[in-house]
């Protein structure tokens, strides 16, 4: 083939495919007919390109950082207090470690065979066995909604953690929903300035987030262990609590009580968006989604049987003023106010740098997704901007969102609920569809040729449970946490998830089946 510079030199697959070297595995259209050299030009300057600057420490590190799980559990475990008690929160967190290392494994298959931004919406597009163009419309906005409720939700957490602080130093401060939004937007223009300059300030942010993510957290085990007082074995591995929230069913307690221990290990697929930036993505990517949630699992269940052990007068913390009954938990241990805000800030610290990798996250997806011609207005928001090397009019939109979102705040008391069980639910429906497309296309024919990285002979039972976690554990996302049900205390998860979908199908029907095409794989050198 040739291009009016000379021939390009194509590799010969075992299936007959011939097909540039560097784009081996990955460069097909849905139907599987060679992708026109002109087609991948033109939509590899569609809006310009990113530059690939990440190496392999900073993408392990990316991952492991904004999933944060220890730091999340420990602000959010007071949804498992009252619904499952230790035992959602012990036995959860090994059920939810297991469930997501595998769906990180079967989306890093994906990944290593066809690493992009687009990822989840790029692969159900792909593999998709009808209705393609559809698929892929549907998965993307789905994606997006999720990925901007998870950024939403680190201002949410900081904002809930200033509040309690405020409460905890000053008993006489009332605090007022407006404050909380407030609070919010404060924390949001940090990470949207800073990312003017992320590539910058990526190598040195990932090492001292990284360094501080462990640090912490030993810190914090150390310091529990010698200075709080003891539980018994029987509660930490023995009380199921069903009676404290209204349900009465312990099963349905248990399964309520799993958000606080499955949310945190949720967005291990952020480095993916970031796919155009790391080199040698085909190894690099796949290798940090599972590393991230294998480490981030192990820690988060160590730092839940360190807490049950050493939370201390199990009243006092269930009760606390400050609504956030970490802080009750360190000022029992320590005894000591200052030690407890030290504590606190060190756990907010770490929230506010995985905020800003997941904002940059979220902005190279809806860029991907607005270069497909997936969002209204696209030619904007597909651009990026060539001094800065990133998708600046995207970032925008991502920033606004954030503020529009963080408003629900001055409406609802139950507003930081749903700004935790928002994310995980709308991540793991973008999940879902990519394995089971991906599942079924094991069955055809038409297999896909495999990355470097490969689940082989296991991927079969792999993609099955990892698919049966998702469907139990989305079950319980939708349930309100507290009977009975009041306008107040309603988890609105449901409902905004399920309004997405119907704006989704809307947009196919007005414009987006003439607006998005199949997005196709460019061709880029993965160095």
């Amino acid at each position: 083939m040739a291009d009016g510079k000379g021939d390009i030199e194509l590799a010969t697959h075992a299936d007959g495919d011939r097909t540039p070297p560097e784009l081996a595995g990955a460069q097909e259209t849905i139907s599987g007919t060679p992708i026109d050299a002109d087609e991948k030009h033109a939509q590899q300057h569609n809006g310009g390109v990113l530059e690939r600057y990440i190496n392999l420490i900073s993408a392990i590190n990316f991952g492991f950082i904004l999933q944060c799980s220890w730091e999340a559990t420990a602000v959010t475990f007071q949804f498992s207090l009252s619904n499952g008690g230790p035992a959602a929160m012990v036995y959860g967190s090994l059920f939810a470690g297991i469930g997501t290392t595998t769906i990180a494994m079967s989306l890093a298959e994906m990944a290593s065979m066809d690493p992009v931004v687009g990822a989840q919406y790029r692969w159900s597009a792909r593999f998709a066995p009808g209705w393609n163009e559809f698929w892929g419309l549907m998965q993307g906005w789905i994606t997006i909604f999720a990925w901007i409720c998870s950024c939403t939700s680190n201002p949410a957490i900081l904002s809930n953690i200033i509040v309690g602080l405020a409460i905890f130093n000053y008993p006489d401060y009332v605090p007022e929903r407006w404050h909380t939004t407030l609070i919010m937007w404060a924390f949001t223009i940090l990470p949207f300035v800073a990312n003017f300059w992320f590539r910058r300030l990526l190598n040195p942010l990932e090492a001292v987030g990284a360094i501080c993510h462990v640090l912490f957290f030993i810190i914090s085990i150390i310091t529990l262990v010698v200075l709080a007082e003891r539980s018994t074995v029987s509660y930490v591995f023995e009380t199921l609590t069903h009676d404290a929230s209204g349900w009465n069913n312990a099963a349905v307690s248990w399964g309520i009580g799993l958000l606080s221990v499955t949310y945190p290990l949720t967005g291990f697929d952020g480095v993916l968006h970031m796919s155009d930036e790391v080199k040698q993505a085909k190894t690099r990517v796949p290798r940090s989604m599972i590393a991230a949630v294998a480490m981030n699992a192990i820690m988060q269940f160590a730092y839940v049987v360190c807490l049950l052990f050493t939370i201390g007068n199990i009243d006092k913390v269930t009760n606390t003023p400050t609504a956030l009954p970490i802080i009750e938990v360190y000022y029992e241990a320590t005894g000591s106010k200052s030690a407890t805000n030290l504590f606190i800030v060190m756990i907010a610290i770490i929230i506010l740098i995985a905020f800003f990798n997941v904002f940059a996250s979220v902005s190279r997806l809806v860029w991907a997704f607005s270069r497909d011609k997936g969002l209204p207005f696209s030619g904007f928001f597909g651009k990026v901007n060539t001094r800065l090397k990133m998708p600046l009019n995207a970032l925008g939109l991502v920033g606004l969102a954030i503020c529009l979102l963080a408003i629900i705040n001055i409406g609802s008391a139950t507003a930081f609920n749903a700004f935790i069980s928002l994310p995980a639910m709308a991540l793991y429906i973008s999940y879902f569809f990519p394995i089971l497309f991906f599942f079924l296309r094991r069955f055809s024919s038409n297999k896909p040729a495999p990355g470097p990285f490969s689940l082989g002979v296991v991927g079969l039972p792999i993609n099955l449970f990892a698919m049966s976690y998702i469907i139990f554990t989305f079950i319980w996302m939708p349930f309100p946490t507290v009977l009975p049900v009041t306008g107040d205390n309603m988890n609105y998860a449901g409902p905004l998830v399920g309004a997405i979908i119907i704006g989704a199908l809307i947009d196919w029907f007005i414009s987006g089946r003439k607006r998005f095409k199949v997005p196709v794989a460019r061709e880029r050198p993965d160095y």
